[in-house]
């Protein structure tokens, strides 16, 4: 069961799912455009032989790892200009392609197994969601057409 809630909500959130201490949260920073950034390269996802080292676009999961459980993502839209989103799904096997429209320029979520998201952050704004995860991988990413491709994903691991 996915939960979108505005920052200020996070505590209030929280104390009335009982275990507040037992969460992990992870600060998701999504950024554009010569962000000083640092992200994932080798991830495997399969985009057509890409060099995502010269990725325009990123997203960044602070700590990378985390405990089972529940995990608030925090996430914040870096970009001066541009609406980005953070979507959640598993990584089932990092050598298999994600599903993803070319015609549509993006991740067939539903075909991906999307768990849950912050949608459409405009610039400078923030979000978080609250999901209970498993131990296994998972790929954070955004999913605006065009986005995914041009380096707006990561991964974070759940033990």
């Amino acid at each position: 069961m996915a939960f979108l809630l505005p920052l200020g909500s996070i505590a209030l959130a929280a104390t009335l799912s009982g275990s507040a201490m037992a969460a992990s949260t992870v600060n998701v920073t999504l950024w554009d455009k010569g962000t000083n950034a640092d992200m994932a390269t080798n991830l495997g996802m399969n985009m057509g032989g890409s060099d995502m080292s010269k990725a325009t676009m990123g997203v960044r999961a602070v700590p990378a790892a985390v405990k089972a459980g529940e995990v608030t993502f925090e996430v914040t839209n870096n970009s001066s200009e541009t609406i980005h989103e953070m979507i959640v799904v598993p990584v089932h096997d990092a050598k298999s392609p994600l599903p993803y429209n070319e015609a549509e320029n993006r991740v067939d979520e539903d075909a991906a197994g999307h768990l849950g998201e912050v949608s459409e952050l405009d610039p400078g704004k923030a979000g978080a969601l609250r999901l209970k995860l498993k131990p296994g991988k998972y790929l954070l990413f955004c999913n605006i057409p065009g986005h995914f491709a041009n380096g707006m994903w990561t991964e974070v691991t759940v033990q």
